[in-house]
This record gives C-alpha cells, structure tokens and sequence, in this order.
C-alpha cells in the first residue's frame, strides 16, 4: 500500500523570514514528507514580480526548478500598496537580490485552481498579506473550501502591533483583504498565527552558525548570512536586539503540524476603513458578538521543538548537497 504525500501550496511574499520558510519547505520536499506543488506570491515586503523573483530564485538554489511559481495580484484589494524596504532591504532579501525571471508562462489562479483540483486535502499555507486568498476566495470559495487546511500569518490579536501601535504588517498592507477573509463563512475556517506567537521564533548570530553548519556547502549557506544581517540589524534597531523574528517559519511548521501547539477555536475580525486602527485583528474570546467560530488561534507552541524541526530539514539539504545530489 502506498500513501501520496502532503501537498504544500505556499503564498507569501519573500522577504527575509519567508526566505526561510522556503529553506524548511525545500527541505521536507526532498525528503519526501511534502510535495510542494507550487509557490505563488503577494506584494508585500516587497513588489509582486520582486517576490515572485526572490521564490524563484531560492527554490532553484535549492534545486527545485520545477516548482512552479507565480506573481499574484500587484497591489492589495483597495489600499495604496506599501512596501517595507526598511525591515527585509530594497528587494526584500536583505543585503542580496534575486535574478529577473519572466513569469508569463503561468498565472497565479490558474495554479491555485489546479492546485486545490488535484490535491484533496491540499494545506494551504499563507505566510504574507491574504490579498491573493481574498481574491480568490471571492469567486471560488466551493473550491477554498475544499483544502485540508488553511493556515495564515497574520494579525497583532488582542496584542500589540508591530506596524502601529495595533496593527501586524500583513493585515496592515491589505485591511479589506484580511476583513473579507475572516467576514466569510465559517465554513472557510483557517488556522491563524499571530505575532503574540510567531515572535517568539528567535535566530540570533549564534544559531544562524549552527544554521550554517547544518547547511555544509550548500549554497544558502553562503547566501544566509548576508540576507539575515539586514533583518539583525532592523530588529535592533527597534529595540529587539540583534536578532531576528522569524514569523513564516513557524507558520509553516505549524501548518504541517510539525510541533505542539495550542489553539483555541474564535471569531477574528479585522478592521479595515479606520485610519487609526487600520489591520488591527480582535479575536471574540468570549462570544460577545455571538457569531460561529471562523478561525482556529494558535495561542502556544512548542518554540525548542521548532527549530529542531528547521534543522531536521537543514540537515536534508545539506547531506544532499554532501552527497553531490
């Protein structure tokens, strides 16, 4: 008897810490525990084409050139579109920047569609503004529905922003996107990693060594130190220390149910007209508004158990790169 692997749709929006959940995926692909079937992206940290450009490149790095990727929408659902030069560097890999890459041979909903038809169960992983899952959603919400799991990055919920004083990035970059999401129907539930969680996965220069090591000559292990450098230096300036959250990481591990972790079944809204509390996420604890459940909130999880997870799938990468694969 034979089983086929989990299927991996990722839409994110690279950037440093997406960087790095493309290294993990990359590396539970060739270890065959995923089949990461595609790689679509958002403007966000940077723009559309430059994301799309930056998975491109990572993904052939890491010797998966078949994986197909594609630029999603330009520019978010009603907002003007804002980049973040000043966190993830001007082409949202730090202190690098990827090759141009021409992407007219595939449109980004052709491969959702094809994607979500072939895949039942399909894990749907979110790891940048959900401008392209709003959009898509709105027109084929019968076929959203269809994934084994939908798991977001996203939300400052009922904790403090990083962007303002309430607001986490990707919500802020596109409101109506995240507002139309979560306004949906309950049967569109996702899984939702905020920040009050996500931050807690820390890479200081001293594990970015251990990463290097785990990596061997695998060319990322050259490319690491120069894209992380810029996001140290961003988070201390910030008052963080020299060191670096890596959110879509653990996104990602959490997705495929790698680590514990504890969730709790709630009601998120997100603001999207205000300008004050423009992205800001609220998560009904206590069934005040008396609405069904829409997403499940990652509350804890197992931070020590997910980073060795990362070096489980750095070592795959690394021995592969060792054995002249």
């Amino acid at each position: 008897m034979s089983f086929s692997r989990p299927a991996v749709l990722l839409d994110c929006d690279p950037g440093i810490d997406d960087c790095l959940a493309l290294l993990y995926l990359a590396g539970l692909h060739h270890a065959d525990e995923i089949e990461l079937v595609g790689v679509s992206t958002t403007a966000g940290n940077a723009e559309v084409q430059q994301t799309a450009a930056n998975a491109r490149w990572i993904l052939d790095l890491c010797g998966l050139p078949k994986i197909p990727v594609a630029p999603g929408r330009p520019r978010p659902l009603q907002v003007e579109l804002t980049t973040t030069p000043e966190t993830h560097g001007e082409t949202g890999l730090g202190y690098l920047s990827a090759p141009d890459h021409d992407f007219s041979d595939i449109h980004w909903r052709d491969l959702w569609s094809t994607a979500i038809d072939h895949n039942p169960g399909l894990h749907l992983i979110i790891t940048g503004p959900v401008t392209n899952l709003a959009d898509f959603e709105r027109e084929h919400g019968e076929a959203v529905a269809r994934c084994g799991s939908i798991t977001i990055m996203g939300g400052a919920v009922n904790y403090r922003g990083n962007t303002t004083p309430t607001a986490e990035w990707n919500f802020w970059v596109d409101p109506h996107a995240a507002a139309r999401h979560f306004s949906a129907s309950a049967e569109l539930h996702s899984t939702l990693c905020s920040l009050e969680v996500t931050e807690q996965f820390l890479i200081t220069p001293q594990r970015l060594a251990e990463i290097k090591g785990l990596l061997g000559t695998h060319p990322m292990a050259e490319k690491l130190p120069e894209i992380l450098r810029f996001y140290f230096e961003f988070h201390e300036k910030q008052g963080e220390g020299y060191q670096a959250q890596i959110h879509d990481l653990l996104t990602c591990i959490i997705a495929l149910q790698k680590i514990p972790f504890e969730t709790v079944e709630t009601t998120i809204d997100v603001e999207a007209d205000s300008v004050q509390m423009r992205g800001t996420s609220v998560a009904d604890l206590c069934n005040h508004w008396g609405r069904p459940a829409n997403a499940s909130l990652v509350t804890s999880a197992d931070i020590p158990a997910a980073h060795r997870e990362f070096d489980r799938a750095l070592r795959v990468l690394g021995g592969r790169v060792a054995r002249g694969e």
